[in-house]
């Protein structure tokens, strides 16, 4: 599992360093739109918009805005039509990025998207050039103060973890994508602490890069994630402690 853990130590680096709010709630909102749309508005009957429901109050979003947003998905509000896409490209280097996108404009966001990378020494890719060398799977991880190694063992019996992993700073759990939404459910029942979840595209293996080009791709990955288009984004770049440690310091 070191290569999966390597792949969630800048997902939970973001996740604290994060603290642009107002951009945060943009994304919730859309996923909670996307999901009304092709599931309805009944939060009970649509376990996407349940999940994008309480990812948001979690995220201190407005019971209004959750609402409206809900609304718009299912037609009773004027709203834009979103389109999911995922974009696929090459870092410096040759580092593997996926770009998971809710946009209302496809043209603007792919010739956006192709002006990022093209400025960053990358490249946007055709569809199915980089999709094939990650999988997908639930990613959970739960701050290691928040309990006991036993008792972590223990709940990830119980919610059904595929695999698990004890990191410096965290327990990890990882689920099949069948059962991201039932495990994430049952850790919030439990009132377990997460510092991280995600239906996320996991790299099967990694690329070792030099420090200048892992700094290079690591900027290119936040201007991706900054779009406000971009709902996520993945990559392949082996990352060690040092490296993280110096980019988010």
């Amino acid at each position: 599992m070191a290569g999966h853990s390597k792949w969630a130590q800048i997902k939970r680096k973001k996740a604290v360093t994060d603290s642009r709010r107002g951009q945060l709630w943009t994304k919730l909102l859309k996923e909670i739109t996307v999901a009304a749309r092709i599931g309805g508005g009944d939060p009970a009957g649509n376990a996407r918009l349940r999940t994008a429901v309480q990812d948001a109050r979690n995220s201190n979003v407005p019971n209004e805005n959750i609402d409206r947003a809900i609304k718009r998905g299912t037609g009773e509000l004027d709203g834009i039509a979103y389109e999911e896409i995922t974009y696929e490209g090459y870092g410096p280097g040759g580092a593997a990025i996926l770009i998971a996108t809710v946009t209302d404009n496809k043209n603007r966001t792919v010739a956006e998207l192709r002006h990022l990378f093209s400025k960053h020494g990358g490249s946007l890719s055709e569809s199915g050039s980089v999709a094939w060398m990650f999988e997908v799977r639930g990613y959970f991880a739960v701050d290691k103060q928040a309990m006991p190694e036993d008792d972590f063992m223990e709940l990830a019996l119980t919610v059904n973890a595929d695999d698990i992993s004890t990191e410096e700073d965290a327990y990890e759990i990882f689920t099949s994508p069948e059962s991201y939404l039932a495990t994430k459910e049952a850790l919030e029942a439990q009132e377990v602490p997460l510092a991280a979840s995600e239906l996320a595209r996991i790299p099967q293996t990694y690329l070792e890069l030099d420090d200048q080009k892992v700094e290079t791709n690591l900027k290119l990955l936040e201007i991706l994630e900054d779009h406000d288009d971009v709902q996520n984004v993945w990559s392949n770049i082996n990352l060690d402690a040092e490296a993280l440690a110096t980019h988010y310091s």
